[in-house]
């Protein structure tokens, strides 16, 4: 069983950065991929950022060239670098660990 503790969300200003972290604890995970979806209010979970244990990263078009995914193998830990926020960018994020084990969920609320 593989558990995920997700940390890092908050509210920031147009153009401000957060980083989110996803850590995860169990076994047999380590050659999956990890990531985040997003889900805003009345929409539907997309993806947007995909990293496999290989460290080859996929990102939605919205937030390329803005966002930064990374994953540290020794510490079970995979993080998401948000710059430039938009206020587009509020949602719930949820990591995964390839698809199947998923986060507890973290708000992002870009406002001024």
């Amino acid at each position: 069983q593989v558990q995920l503790v997700e940390s890092g969300g908050g509210l920031v200003q147009p153009g401000g950065s957060l980083r989110l972290s996803c850590a995860a604890s169990g076994r047999g995970f380590n050659f999956l991929a990890m990531g985040w979806y997003r889900q805003a209010p009345g929409k539907q979970r997309e993806l947007v950022a995909t990293i496999t244990s290989g460290g080859t990263k996929n990102y939605a078009d919205s937030v390329k060239g803005r966002f930064t995914i990374s994953r540290d193998n020794a510490k079970n830990t995979a993080y998401l670098q948000m710059d430039s926020l938009k206020p587009d960018d509020t949602a719930v994020y949820y990591c995964h660990v390839g698809l199947v084990y998923w986060g507890q969920g973290t708000q992002v609320t870009v406002s001024s």
